[in-house]
């Protein structure tokens, strides 16, 4: 008799969902301006203006419109600025003019347009000079008049032709880059929460925390070390640690006392809660930098994204590919296959499952660690609840993918990204998450056991 694989997967789809609803509950306060984060609801307009001599320029006041929007802010002491939206489209930042430091002048322009979407964070430059030289004075107005006029002709003539196609293709790119990197990213947190249901079959809701804490380490010894690839390092260890610690003193002792897997979910949905309130106790509700310095950004092959966005994806790739060569040629890899594909005959081979599961445990919060620490890095902040707004999206990857398998947990990781950055094209950013969950539901109503699962049978 054919086991129903389908009640796996709406068991988890169900979890799913009960973590979109917590993800609600638990929504983060509002932050103050200098503090913007992007997520599902929030896009950032950030930028850092200094004097020509490399000084920050405090105080200096700008005004924010579109879509909608008419707000106002200054820069701090810092000489940084930001302002948060809710909105996906295209914003104008305009610098008052009159709030400029004594003596400095804009090279170009006083204002900037740019196309933000939720979820992203953009950067609107002002650079200052001291030479009143360097300011392009403005035309006449009779002149200007017959410009204005003329293209106004030229783009009427060319707007069915232009407005669509020269904005589409570059947008496509950008959005498809930004669907990898944050696939990349989810792809090294579902690892661990695959694993962890493959060899227990708990579906560990505390694990959105890991996530979390690996940023805030990543935050406090970054102040301690001032080198990133030290901090990174540390925080590897130290989330190992936590998942080492964690199996050893919560997770084994409950398995022994053969609590249900209803029961272990729930301890995990409590666990989670208590260290979000832990986080927010010690750290509020304020974004923690992780790296101080204004973001650098490269483009390439028409593709802009910060220095730190290339580098987390480098990193997400290189330990994805040594999770994924592991899992298939060590003898660890071999042993926890084997526990995942069937515990007891596993057990009866001499394989020494509690030892297999406290190293899964190990790797996999070490590996969340290490994607909080890179979403930090790349939302250019985290927060107490940051992992939490990412548990329904890995949740998803690994249902997608197969439950319980590596390869499935990257695959379904990467397909969702994609589909949530892509869907900002076509979609308003709300919507965005949706568009995930419908191919998810759709991708199991005619494959319930995810793209890499196996169905089951017993007889």
């Amino acid at each position: 008799m054919r086991r129903p694989a389908v009640k796996h997967a709406t068991l988890l789809a169900l979890i799913a969902l009960l973590a979109s609803f917590f993800a609600l509950t638990f929504q983060s306060l509002p932050a103050h301006a200098a503090d913007c984060v992007p997520d599902a609801q929030t896009g950032c307009i950030q930028g850092l203006i200094k004097t020509s001599t490399g000084e920050p320029a405090a105080d200096i006041e700008l005004a924010l419109t579109g879509s909608g929007a008419n707000e106002t802010a200054a820069t701090d002491a810092d000489g940084r600025w930001v302002f948060t939206v809710t909105r996906a489209g295209e914003y104008t930042v305009t610098v008052d003019q009159s709030t400029l430091p004594a003596g400095q002048y804009f090279k170009s322009a006083d204002s900037r347009t740019v196309q933000v979407a939720l979820f992203e964070s953009v950067s609107a430059l002002f650079p200052l000079t001291d030479d009143p030289a360097a300011v392009s004075e403005p035309e006449p107005a009779e002149d200007a008049q017959e410009t204005d006029a003329a293209e106004e002709t030229t783009e009427t003539a060319d707007a069915p032709r232009t407005s669509a196609e020269s904005n589409f293709w570059p947008r496509f790119w950008q959005q498809g880059a930004s669907g990898i990197r944050i696939g990349l990213l989810l792809a090294l947190g579902a690892v661990g929460l695959s694993l962890v249901f493959g060899t227990t079959g708990l579906s560990n809701f505390a694990h959105a925390e890991m996530l979390s804490m690996g940023g805030i380490l990543a935050f406090l010894f970054m102040q301690l070390t001032g080198n990133i690839w030290l901090t990174g390092l540390i925080v590897v260890i130290l989330m190992a640690v936590v998942g080492w610690f964690q199996d050893a003193v919560l997770w084994r002792p409950l398995r022994k006392r053969q609590l249900s897997l209803m029961q272990m979910m729930i301890v995990s949905i409590g666990l989670s809660i208590v260290l979000q309130n832990i986080f927010q106790f010690f750290f509020g509700a304020s974004i923690l930098r992780i790296d101080p310095s204004s973001p650098k950004t490269v483009t390439l092959l028409g593709v802009t994204l910060t220095v730190q966005s290339y580098i987390a994806m480098g990193i997400s790739l290189v330990a994805i590919i040594a999770v994924a060569l592991a899992m298939k040629y060590t003898r660890f890899g071999r042993a926890t296959r084997a526990v995942a594909d069937n515990r007891a005959l596993a057990e009866a081979s001499g394989i020494d499952v509690d030892r297999v599961i406290r190293l899964v445990w190990t790797v996999g919060v070490a590996f969340a660690g290490l994607s909080g620490m890179l979403l930090g890095l790349v939302l250019n902040g985290i927060a107490w609840n940051t992992g939490w707004h990412y548990l329904l999206l890995l949740f998803a990857a690994v249902i997608l993918g197969g439950i319980g398998t590596t390869l499935g947990a990257i695959v379904g990781s990467m397909i969702i990204g994609i589909i949530v950055e892509m869907a900002n094209i076509w979609l308003p950013g709300d919507l965005k998450h949706a568009a995930a969950l419908f191919i998810l539901i759709v991708v199991l109503l005619v494959r319930p056991q995810g793209l890499f699962g196996r169905k089951e049978r017993i007889g």
